[in-house]
């Protein structure tokens, strides 16, 4: 058989199998890109334990045609993820999960210098008519780092955004296993059994965001 035949046959065989999956054999794959700092990195995980890739399991394993791709860097404040995302954004990006912030409550940095650097990020996906979950953090709570007022006015300032900008919201990336001494590497970084409780809290989340992407060409320009 040549390999064109074969190629053809097997493509076949794989749609014939789709509705089994629970996937519809005219979907396409959608991209979904992370755009985070070291909790979506996962530079310290293992390779298939990391949380694009617990993510992009779930998914798939509820019948949606996705691939998770993971745009964390380590020690990322929101003003460095403004400074890379066109690079780390690229044309054939469906939808984005945006992860940051974190870094910048445990540096103490001023909520509003934060607010320009994730509405900068948000505008520009808006102008490129990409869907977003915008993931919010738990602020620090040492209070050389940030008082009451400033710890408040970070919480504010990721709904304000989630609103002012029509994005779908996760209050807290890190609530599924701050609180929790056997979900956590170091009291901040999630292992992979605080992972996969992180994509379980968040999954209704995401596969709103899929549904957004689908459908995105048919949504009203903001």
């Amino acid at each position: 058989m040549r390999r064109r035949e074969f190629i053809t046959l097997a493509g076949a065989v794989v749609s014939s199998w789709l509705p089994f999956l629970g996937v519809r054999a005219d979907d396409r794959v959608i991209k979904i890109v992370v755009l985070g700092d070291s909790l979506t990195a996962g530079s310290a995980i293992p390779a298939g334990y990391r949380f694009t890739d617990q993510l992009e399991f779930a998914l798939r394993a509820k019948g949606q045609l996705v691939a998770v791709i993971n745009a964390g860097v380590g020690g990322d404040t929101a003003a460095k993820g403004l400074a890379r995302l066109d690079r780390s954004i690229t044309d054939d990006t469906d939808a984005v999960i945006l992860e940051l912030g974190g870094n910048d409550m445990r540096r103490g940095y001023e909520p509003d210098v934060t607010r320009t650097a994730l509405a900068a990020i948000l505008q520009k996906l808006r102008s490129r008519h990409i869907p977003v979950l915008l993931c919010g953090a738990r602020p620090h709570t040492h209070p050389s780092i940030l008082d009451d007022v400033q710890r408040k006015a970070f919480a504010a300032m990721f709904s304000g955004l989630a609103s002012e900008y029509n994005v779908l919201f996760e209050p807290a990336f890190d609530d599924a296993f701050v609180d929790d001494d056997q979900l956590t590497m170091d009291g901040i970084h999630p292992n992979p059994a605080g992972i996969k409780a992180t994509v379980t809290r968040i999954l209704p989340q995401v596969e709103a965001l899929i549904e957004r992407a689908r459908h995105r060409e048919a949504d009203p320009v903001r």
